[in-house]
């Protein structure tokens, strides 16, 4: 009897350190995995003040290019639309979205100044234009922070065993992450004037 009582006492034991060492992982993983989620938050907040500063800027530029340019309508709406899509979507997957367009109307303005000579030497255009361009910077570092944050969030509730303490606590992949849009991939088309015949 005192054998198998040992065996019996032997077994709980391994069970007992098995389900504490399960326990002792899962919590790791699942305080890994906030801590992930939270810096994918984080970084995405720092996203979206970048993009709100630039928000913010635009009404300024488009008013100083409307005064050299008032016939160039169609592009200050396609902005204006843009600019508060972006101001007006609530998740970073909208908000990415409305990014691209509004990358695509501040493009079509900046080749309407290149029509306009006097606009170019402007002060106050040549002011916002380097805000504009220093916020862009700050908009692809911000951007790529975000994008590293989320993948390696994604990547490490991807993995054995986190992928399935994640389905128990609920933490779900996020996909929302920056890409090129469609129009940067195209190739630009660059014509030479031909000679004069």
């Amino acid at each position: 009897m005192k054998r198998s009582t040992a065996v019996v006492l032997v077994v709980v034991v391994v069970v007992l350190f098995l389900v504490f060492a399960s326990i002792g992982m899962y919590i790791s993983s699942r305080n890994k995995m906030v801590t992930l989620n939270e810096t994918v938050k984080s970084d995405w907040a720092q996203v979206d003040v970048v993009l709100q500063r630039r928000a913010d800027l635009i009404p300024n530029l488009v008013e100083t290019v409307k005064g050299y340019a008032a016939q160039e309508q169609t592009v200050y709406d396609d902005i204006a639309k843009a600019r508060s899509s972006l101001l007006n979507a609530n998740t970073p997957a909208d908000k990415i979205a409305a990014n691209g367009q509004l990358d695509g109307a501040l493009g079509r303005l900046l080749l309407i100044v290149e029509n306009y000579p006097q606009l170019k030497s402007n002060e106050n255009f040549l002011q916002l234009q380097d805000e504009l361009a220093g916020t862009e910077n700050r908009i692809a570092v911000e951007r790529k922070r975000y994008d590293d944050a989320l993948m390696a969030y994604n990547t490490y509730i991807g993995l054995f065993p986190n992928n399935i303490f994640a389905g128990w606590a609920g933490f779900q992949r996020n996909n929302a992450y920056f890409a090129a849009s469609e129009a940067s991939r195209e190739v630009p088309k660059v014509q030479f004037p031909g000679p004069n015949r």
